[in-house]
């Protein structure tokens, strides 16, 4: 059986995610555009864009287009249409030329196989020279002559002399982009932990930085086999409530802190906010488990409000009803009721004639 433990912070450090985002473009409201407004999906990246159409007819979902996307003129998917008005940025935003014609679609069936001799043919070539990098995916835009090549890399590569060699067998413009490992997860798809499809491909395109704060802050176990994905960074979910814990936290004194409570120091052990509810362990002794709403920070330090009377009561009923004073009575009513109705019966005396 597999044991899992605690790792240290400094341990986990690698799988939050580098860099930082980039600067979001002037945003563009959509109540400006002149035809509806789309959301389409580049399938052989799996990124999703927002996109225009002035055509006469109404676009069905699944339906095939053709659009510019930030590597070149490639079909899409129309994944449905925004009906709710949004300010996206400028680089989001994406004008559905035309829908797929039966020439497209044909030739985007044939590139298929161009595509898979052409990663074979470039896996080679990185082979051959040894260059330090993991072919993803390749792929052929449907009206330009240029072949793309997707690639992962702990650090930068020079692959100069690699697209020379591409340039003379394809005899076409080569593009190869290095991409992170999550960017990979998202191209190249598969199974989380949880059974489901991953979130950066079949959820959200888009990758919000994951940090080590976000697992412990929702109590999760700092154990890199529980939090992190297969792309070996933390996993993309814990970025979903993440606002709600770090909000229900605000009202909640952290864990170490001290208060008094009945004349006796208590510290802080553990904090669920998703319960509402505090563990603090006394000098005393005690561990008291008590709800959220009994705090409040005030004068610069954490207290613990008086007990309602209601509250009191409720937690009297939880108890149980006090059944001494039955048991007593029983007691009392059973030997005096009984000594005194043998004292008094004529059975115990001697038969009357």
């Amino acid at each position: 059986m597999a044991e899992y433990t605690e790792e240290g912070e400094d341990e986990l450090r690698d799988l939050e995610d580098e860099g930082t985002q980039a600067a979001p473009s002037a945003p563009v409201s959509t109540q400006e555009l002149s035809g509806p407004l789309y959301r389409i999906r580049s399938p052989h990246s799996n990124e999703t864009y927002y996109a225009y159409w002035q055509g006469p007819e109404v676009l069905e979902p699944r339906t095939r287009v053709v659009a510019p996307t930030r590597y070149g003129k490639d079909i899409c998917e129309l994944q449905g249409r925004v009906l709710e008005a949004v300010r996206i940025g400028a680089d989001e935003l994406l004008k559905i030329e035309r829908v797929a014609t039966p020439e497209d679609l044909a030739k985007e069936e044939a590139n298929r196989e161009r595509e898979r001799k052409a990663f074979e043919l470039c896996r080679q070539k990185i082979e051959s020279r040894r260059l330090p990098m993991k072919l993803v995916a390749a792929h052929y835009l449907i009206d330009e002559p240029k072949v793309l090549f997707f690639f992962s890399a702990d650090s930068r590569v020079d692959f100069r002399e690699l697209v020379k060699d591409l340039v003379s067998v394809f005899k076409m413009r080569i593009e190869l982009r290095q991409i992170g490992v999550r960017d990979e997860a998202r191209v190249t798809g598969g199974c989380g932990v949880c059974g489901r499809v991953l979130c950066c491909h079949g959820v959200s395109d888009k990758l919000t930085p994951v940090s080590i704060k976000m697992a412990k802050d929702q109590n999760l176990s700092l154990n890199s086999m529980k939090i992190s994905g297969p792309c070996g960074r933390l996993l993309c979910c814990l970025a979903y409530e993440y606002g709600f814990y770090r909000d229900a936290r605000r009202e909640l004194p952290g864990e170490g802190v001290r208060f008094q409570f009945e004349g006796v120091l208590f510290r802080v052990i553990e904090v669920n906010a998703l319960a509402g509810s505090v563990k603090a362990a006394g000098e005393d002794g005690r561990v008291l488990d008590m709800p959220a709403a009994r705090f409040m920070h005030s004068e610069g330090r954490w207290q613990v409000r008086e007990e309602r009377g209601d509250e009191a009561s409720e937690r009297g009923a939880d108890r149980g009803p006090d059944r001494s004073g039955d048991r007593n009575g029983d007691r009392g009513g059973d030997r005096g009721g009984d000594r005194g109705g043998d004292r008094g019966s004529p059975g115990r005396g001697r038969p009357s004639d």
